[in-house]
């Protein structure tokens, strides 16, 4: 039996979503927008926001891009019961840094707090500052190596670790968690590599937006494999760009209206394609069918009427995914359509 459903919506640290040039939606990745985002979500009654990680923008680096980290531990502060997950990339921190900063926002928010571990797709980014853009199973290898030093020194532990990457004498920090043995990891990555580290390090393996039944595979692949002991059973979440109307009329001609704005994106994300790794399996994933969004975006299928959306919510949630990850654009305001008119609907399908 599955949990509950959960819903998140991912922070808009480097602006719109589904399309940059949009007339209702112009871009804004400030701190006040997604200060105030993250406190309406909260109102609403949304329970996480993930916070992607990027140094400079990805889409064009003369775009604004919010800082993941600064930020969290200020939503931290300011917010009092939404989940707040601080994606990391590994090569970007030294594990004792990191997990002396994640101990200290989940003091800050009293328990809320979590880390979205990813290894990077985004070559100039590593690159341009000096620090070298390995190759793909290499990153996976460094982030294993990396999380199980971040995981002991969240549980308390005092820790002494020999690696390939890490020489650690005696270190423990204080004061340990007082809320629960540690902040929860969330994992992404859909790669061999990913899905061996998900399975013994993670507490949920996040899912980039596709169809039900391949979403359902992968779920019973990773669900299938071996957990250390004292590790519970691995939970799932699904990113996804959701478009809900009261009419599958109205929904399928929005989506056709972003399908034309992202359209004028198109130069950026040729350009991009040269910065991406080619062996991410995120993207070779993405590149099967059309879709607006990132991180799979609309290929979940949360595209239609009030009902057939929640009926598909309903749907991947008996098939295992718990947290539900989600985009909207015009994001403010479809953010609320969602809360009000979705959630009691799928709340209503369970039961």
């Amino acid at each position: 039996m599955s949990n509950p459903p959960r819903f998140g919506i991912w922070a808009l640290v480097h602006g719109s979503r589904a399309a940059l040039q949009d007339p209702a939606e112009p871009y804004d990745a400030s701190w006040a927008r997604n200060k105030a985002l993250v406190l309406e979500a909260e109102r609403l009654g949304y329970d996480s926001v993930l916070v992607a990680q990027h140094t400079v923008n990805p889409h064009d680096p003369s775009l604004d891009q919010l800082e993941a980290w600064t930020a969290s531990a200020a939503l931290a502060a300011l917010s009092s019961r939404i989940e707040i997950i601080a994606a990391i990339k590994p090569y970007l921190y030294h594990p004792v840094v990191l997990a002396k900063m994640a101990q200290q926002i989940e003091h800050i928010s009293g328990g809320r707090f979590a880390i979205n571990l990813v290894n990077a797709w985004n070559r100039p980014e590593l690159e341009r500052a000096g620090i070298g853009f390995a190759e793909h199973d290499e990153r996976y290898a460094y982030g294993r190596e990396w999380i199980s030093v971040v995981d002991a020194l969240l549980r308390g532990e005092a820790v002494t670790h020999r690696g390939n990457n890490f020489r650690i004498d005696d270190y423990q920090l204080r004061p340990a968690d007082p809320f629960r043995t540690r902040p929860r990891i969330y994992v992404g990555g859909e790669s061999e590599p990913a899905r061996s580290l998900v399975a013994a390090h993670g507490d949920v393996w996040f899912i980039n937006g596709q169809p039900h039944d391949d979403v359902a595979g992968l779920i019973a692949d990773v669900s299938s494999r071996a957990r250390p002991p004292g590790l519970d059973a691995l939970r799932f979440g699904l990113s996804a760009f959701v478009i809900a109307r009261e009419t599958q009329t109205a929904a399928e001609a929005h989506l056709d209206h972003l399908f034309a704005l992202a359209d004028l994106d198109k130069p950026l994300r040729e350009r991009q394609k040269a910065n991406i790794d080619p062996n991410a399996v995120m993207h070779q994933t993405f590149a099967r069918s059309p879709r607006v969004g990132s991180n799979g975006g609309t290929a979940a299928g949360l595209v239609g009427d009030y009902d057939t959306v929640a009926r598909r919510v309903v749907d991947f949630n008996r098939a295992g995914i718990e947290l539900f990850m989600l985009q909207f654009q015009p994001f403010e305001a479809d953010m609320a359509v969602f809360a009000e008119e979705v959630m009691p609907r799928v709340r209503r399908l369970l039961g």
